[in-house]
């Protein structure tokens, strides 16, 4: 069997180390009855290759659940390869929404693998502000980043205003907050996606960073992402999910529900993924994360077919907007035209 995953050792040192164990005839974490050869693509790639596209070649894919809405035909449904039962069991041991957001039109696309939404990070010492309007004031006198590259600059917006940009004055709140921010931070930093931001934090450069998908292998301190006084800390979640490609499920079928069940035990979730570099899905190994509040309360992206080049060409423009020092009233017209026509 093939599979596919992101090059990143989140994404794949929890998959090779079992591959090598089971060609080792380690059975530490039970047997499956053939192995998955995996492969890996570019974290660009994971955020913006479409799923059904990359089904005519694997059998099992690590997914992004923003671009579920135009891989359904391609995929198998979880309720055809698990009882609901199962099924059922399997969610309850899940953190947050990672279960809710492989759920789509009535069925089960795919499995929580890996967990992961927008928190603040920091140098170890620095004490991170708990609110946006504390933020800016922090920023003034600290060497601050914030995370826009790729879709970043849209999913950052999309966690100022909750998601819900169609209501102008949290659209405007955000777009002010993005450009008074970005005016105080390093700017070549701020321009590199979560993994460009982080390994720069930790050789050395920007000190605090209040919204980026957390990798927690990193020595930093992330904390609850910021929160507007008195509501809940805003977000847009993240992590991957376990697809099952329709192009032979019926040759793999038993050796795939193997996997499947294997990588959401409790031994692979919060021992192996841990200890490995890995980000688990597990609830129980959340329990005292210091990220777990902005975890239950992350924003679940919209999964429509089309969604994610619309979520690339809004990142462009809100990210040349700031760039460009546009006003915000004329970006949040930009942008809600986008998606009208869209």
């Amino acid at each position: 069997m093939r599979g596919l995953t992101w090059d990143h050792p989140r994404g794949y040192a929890p998959l090779d180390e079992l591959t090598r164990l089971d060609a080792a005839g380690d059975r530490s974490y039970g047997a499956v009855p053939e192995p998955i050869a995996w492969d890996r693509q570019p974290l660009e790639g994971f955020e913006s290759e479409p799923i059904a596209a990359l089904c005519e070649t694997y059998d099992v894919l690590v997914i992004d659940h923003p671009g579920l809405g135009a891989a359904l035909d391609a995929l198998v449904p979880m309720e055809e390869l698990f009882e609901a039962g199962e099924l059922a069991r399997m969610r309850a041991g899940t953190v947050g929404r990672t279960w809710e957001s492989y759920h789509l039109e009535g069925r089960q696309w795919a499995l929580p693998l890996d967990a992961a939404t927008q928190v603040a990070v920091a140098r170890s010492g620095v004490e991170a502000p708990g609110t946006w309007p504390e933020v800016a004031e922090f920023a003034r006198g600290t060497r601050t980043a914030l995370c826009l590259g790729g879709p970043h600059a849209f999913l950052m917006f999309c966690a100022l205003c909750s998601g819900d940009f169609q209501d102008s004055e949290a659209g405007l709140r955000a777009l002010e907050v993005m450009g008074e921010l970005l005016a105080l931070a390093d700017r070549e930093v701020s321009l590199l996606n979560p993994i460009g931001v982080l390994d720069a934090m930790a050789a050395g450069g920007p000190v605090y960073c209040p919204l980026v998908y957390e990798y927690g292998t990193y020595p930093l301190a992330f904390s609850d992402a910021p929160a507007w006084p008195g509501r809940a800390p805003g977000s847009v979640l993240g992590g991957t999910g376990l697809a099952v490609s329709r192009r032979r499920v019926d040759l793999v079928r038993d050796a795939v529900r193997a996997h499947l069940r294997r990588l959401l035990s409790e031994p692979v979730q919060a021992g192996l993924f841990p200890a490995l570099g890995g980000q688990p899905a597990a609830r129980s190994a959340w329990r005292d994360a210091p990220t777990l509040a902005t975890m239950e309360a992350a924003w679940i992206r919209p999964r429509f077919p089309g969604y994610i080049a619309l979520q690339e060409r809004s990142s462009a423009l809100i990210r040349d907007g700031l760039l460009a020092r546009a006003k915000p009233r004329d970006l949040l017209m930009t942008l809600r035209n986008e998606w009208r026509q869209t």
